[in-house]
């Protein structure tokens, strides 16, 4: 597998065709979203406060995360960090470590579009158990707050580089 985190705006017009293709396990778009709501908030109001990434396998689009800087970081965040919004990974090719990929790359990608960060922060349901495991596994800690999300408590986790 050879597989690379890409900005969206180097991506070719296929590739850009391909990720709004991606579809949400229907029972992660609770957590996630799905791809049509990432790719709004990208879109909408282009800005230095968000960038999107997709993951390439192959040149194709099998994953997709926003990332936030302010003005458009979220209220829990640490302003010196960068957090990570809307993990998908096209239910197709689930299985395959596409997950661990973005999380892998993902530390390059933001210090590479915002050099001035020091970490990377992001909000967790509490009861996903498997990716709170996963971001664990990926050098992400858990800051030990909750705090009552949009569909239940929430865990902050991060990351310092």
């Amino acid at each position: 597998m050879t597989a690379e985190l890409v900005p969206y705006e180097n991506l070719t017009a296929l590739q850009r065709q391909q990720v709004e293709a991606i579809e949400v396990h229907p029972q992660q778009i609770k957590y996630s979203g799905d791809i049509h709501g990432a790719l709004h908030t990208l879109l909408s109001r282009p800005g230095p406060g968000v960038k999107g990434f997709a993951l390439l396998a192959d040149d194709i689009p099998v994953a997709f995360l926003l990332l936030k800087r302010p003005p458009a970081l979220p209220a829990w965040a640490n302003e010196h960090s960068a957090t990570l919004h809307a993990l998908q990974v096209d239910q197709r090719v689930q299985g395959k470590g596409y997950g661990k990929a973005c999380l892998q790359a993902l530390p390059a990608a933001a210090r590479e579009a915002w050099p001035e960060i020091r970490g990377l922060e992001l909000s967790v349901d509490a009861d996903n158990e498997s990716a709170i495991g996963l971001y664990a596994r990926y050098g992400f800690v858990d800051c030990g707050e909750a705090y009552k999300g949009r569909i239940g408590y929430e865990r902050r986790m991060g990351m310092i580089f």
